[in-house]
Formats: structure tokens, C-alpha cells, sequence
């Protein structure tokens, strides 16, 4: 995780620290840092993927002024880019909103819907249970396709989408995009082969190793799976 952030690196550190008899608060390892010129300075780029001027039917936004109270409760799905030296690739994502868990992706070499319907097949698989589940993401053409609407209703999944071009109402699914290319997807692979593996890799270091504040500087699988359990153990 070489692009990690001070806070999270501190808190997987602090108890090494502590071990070797190492005094160094946060503050300190920051100035640290910052003297070694190892902070990390964010990257601003950004490539159009979403196609909201389209004939079909636009969901209402479901998540207006709401929170996910549990696991599998609202997945949030958006897609990215991503280069390598043969052309350039999209990563389709599909994120638990409670416990920010990756459940399902898709890297392709277009934006066709059938490509991101995979990616929603990969998180329909990966559940838990079959309780009520909202899938949330913006207008884009993808989602809004006949295909992709039937693999929702088959699933008995309803669909929410954003009121328009305000790229907060699906910030969680845009911040794991974020996550992924600016902390992971660092490298530029030469095929499309090596990048998938990389994304394979990077989306099981998110899951399962990299804490996240929101988290209480948990995991996301850890998050996962403890609210999940909670949930079943409710129902029996």
C-alpha cells in the first residue's frame, strides 16, 4: 500500500513503534515525513465515463437524505478508466455502502452494459443473505440499459440513480474509484492481462488489509462480515 496516508500508516505502525520503545505520536511521524518529502500529494485527472443523455428510463433517487443502516442493505456502483501501454481499459465497481466492501468488478476494454453486468453478477454473488437491497449509481447509459435493468429485477433488486450531473449524490462509489487509482493502480502494465491481475490483487489488499477512517480504521471485509453475522444472528 505505498500510497496509504499518514493517519492509516500510523495506526498499523503504532504498535510496532511501541514494541521497539520508539516514542512517536502522529504529529511527529507526519513532520517526519514531511521532512523526507514522502507525504503524498494527490493526483487530479479525470476522463468522462458516464453518458447520461439517453431515451431510457431514469430511476428515481431512492438515497436522497438516507444512510445504509446495515450490510447488503444499498450497493453503490460507478465505473473508471484505467490505461495500459496496449489501450485504455474501464473498471466496473460495485461497493457495499455500509462497509465500503468491494463486491463485485469488471475490467473490460469497453462500456458495454453486458461488461457491467458482470461486475453487478460478481456482488449479487457475494451476498450474505437476500434481504432488501437497493443498487445506487448515476444515469449512465450502462445501467440504464434493458440488460442491465433485468439482471436487477431478476435479483429482486431495486434501482436508484442520481438526480443529475451532481457527482456527490454517488461520492462513495467515486471515492472508491478514487482508492484503487490513486493509491493501488500505480503502475502501468503493458497488457490488459497484467493490469487485470493487478486489480484482482489491489481489490482483495482494499478489502481485507487497507483500514479506512469512516471504518474506525477497520477493514471493509472485516466490517463485512461482523455486520453480516449480526444480522443473521437477529434473525434466529
Amino acid at each position: 500500500m505505498p500510497r496509504l496516508g499518514t493517519r492509516k500508516l500510523y495506526h498499523l505502525l503504532k504498535s510496532e513503534f511501541e514494541r521497539a520503545g520508539i516514542k512517536l505520536g502522529r504529529d511527529a511521524l507526519f513532520d517526519y515525513l514531511r521532512s523526507e518529502h514522502l507525504l503524498i500529494r494527490r493526483r487530479k485527472n479525470y476522463t468522462r465515463t458516464t453518458d447520461s443523455k439517453h431515451w431510457l428510463k431514469k430511476h428515481p433517487n431512492l438515497l436522497q437524505g438516507t444512510q445504509p443502516s446495515r450490510a447488503e442493505e444499498v450497493f453503490v456502483c460507478d465505473i473508471t478508466y484505467l490505461k495500459s501501454a496496449e489501450r485504455t481499459h474501464y473498471l466496473a465497481l460495485v461497493t457495499d455502502a455500509f462497509s465500503r466492501r468491494i463486491m463485485g468488478y469488471q475490467l473490460s476494454d469497453d462500456l458495454s452494459a453486458e461488461n457491467t453486468v458482470r461486475a453487478l453478477r460478481m456482488a449479487l454473488s457475494e451476498r450474505h443473505g437476500t434481504g432488501a437491497l437497493i443498487h445506487h449509481s448515476d444515469r449512465g447509459l450502462q445501467y440504464a440499459s434493458a440488460v442491465y435493468q433485468k439482471e436487477l429485477a431478476r435479483a429482486r433488486v431495486k434501482a436508484s440513480m442520481t438526480d443529475g450531473a451532481d457527482c456527490y449524490q454517488n461520492a462513495l462509489a467515486e471515492r472508491v474509484n478514487g482508492i484503487l487509482k490513486q493509491e493501488f493502480l500505480l503502475i502501468k502494465c503493458r497488457t490488459g492481462d497484467e493490469l487485470k491481475q493487478l486489480v484482482k490483487e489491489s481489490v482483495e489488499i482494499y478489502n481485507n488489509e487497507r483500514p479506512h477512517l469512516s471504518l474506525k480504521m477497520q477493514t471493509p471485509n472485516a466490517v463485512h462480515e461482523k455486520a453480516c453475522e449480526a444480522n443473521f444472528t437477529g434473525f434466529e
